[in-house]
Parts: structure tokens; sequence; C-alpha cells
């Protein structure tokens, strides 16, 4: 039986998307509402600053350029209080741009134009590292025997088994696949 566990942990986390592009705003809202996340939205800098305090999220994704009060000034105002998540999803691509928002407090940079999948990718990413949570692990399991994809281990009927690169290579397509047949060919591709 093969158990690779993908634990949505992130599920109906609250991200702030702060953005004066309305189509920006909702392809991100779109995207990350896909992936279950509760999504809040400002246009503008001090509206970012009000939803932060009373909304309370688990991120902001943050745009640099707004009117009033820029994403900079955003990010320090947020940093002075929390220890919240930013990512920047900003058009400025410097790495001047880039080292001030990082030395600011932020997270990740993301340069527009992005790709939707990556940014969620990353918020999940982000996430994780700041609730201190690693990935669960892979692992294979049949019978007595534990398979763990991730650290090369295997462990059958509780002790570790010395096995070569190669041997638990074979092992876990093996395991991986109980009652399929494979040539020679297919298992060096495996």
């Amino acid at each position: 039986m093969y158990a690779e566990t993908r634990e949505n942990v992130m599920a109906k986390s609250k991200i702030l998307v702060v953005d004066d592009e309305a189509k920006i705003v909702d392809l991100v809202r779109l995207y990350l509402e896909r992936d279950d996340y509760q999504v809040v939205t400002a246009g503008d800098g001090r509206q970012a600053v009000e939803l932060f305090h009373r909304e309370k999220p688990d991120l902001i994704v943050l745009d640099i350029m707004l009117p009033g009060m820029d994403g900079l000034e955003v990010c320090r105002a947020v940093r002075r209080q929390s220890s919240v998540p930013i990512i920047m999803l900003t058009a400025r691509s410097e790495d001047v741009d880039k080292l001030m928002g990082l030395e600011l407090g932020a997270d990740d940079y993301i340069t527009k134009p992005f790709s939707p999948r990556e940014l969620v990718a990353r918020v999940r990413a982000v996430l994780r590292r700041a609730r201190g949570e690693i990935a669960p692990a892979r692992l294979i399991t049949v019978g007595s025997l534990v398979i763990d994809l991730e650290r090369y281990e295997v462990i059958c009927h509780g002790h570790p088994v010395e096995l070569t690169h190669t041997e638990f290579k074979l092992l876990a397509a093996l395991a991986g696949n109980p009652g399929r047949v494979f040539t020679r060919l297919q298992l060096l591709d495996l």
C-alpha cells in the first residue's frame, strides 16, 4: 500500500492581498480560493494596514506601488507590530527594490508578470516555514515494512535495514507498485 500523504494544513488560512490593480487582485483571489484559502483584499496601503489590524491575516501578499501609502511603508508598519509573513508581489524588478523589500521584513519577493500557481506554492511554503512545519514524510508501508523516501531509510519489524542505493530504489519501486510486473528496462528507468 502506497501511503504518500498530502495534508492541507494551510486550509482556511486567511490571506490579505494588497494591490491597486483589480485584475491582479481577482486573479490572485481566484487561485488562492481554489487552494482553500480565505482571501481579504485591499486596494491601497492605508486600507491594508486597517484590514491587517481588523482581520488578523496569516499572510500578506503586498504590492509596492500603491496609492497613498506604498507597500514598503505598509511592510514597515506591519513589522513594527507583527511577524506575519509577507510576500511582495510587484512590477519592481530591480535588485535594489528586492533588497529593500527583503530588508524591511518581506519573506519572499515575486515580480510581475508572475505565475499564479507559483504564487500559491510560495504562499504554502512561507506559511509552512512560519508555522515551523515541515512537509510530511513520503512513506511506503507494506505490512511491517516502512520505506522512508525522504531519508532513504527502511525499517522492517521495527529494525533498520541496511541497503545500497540501488537496492533501496528497487525496493521502493516494487513496494510502491504492489502486484505490478516490471520488465528489466522498466526497473532500470525507475
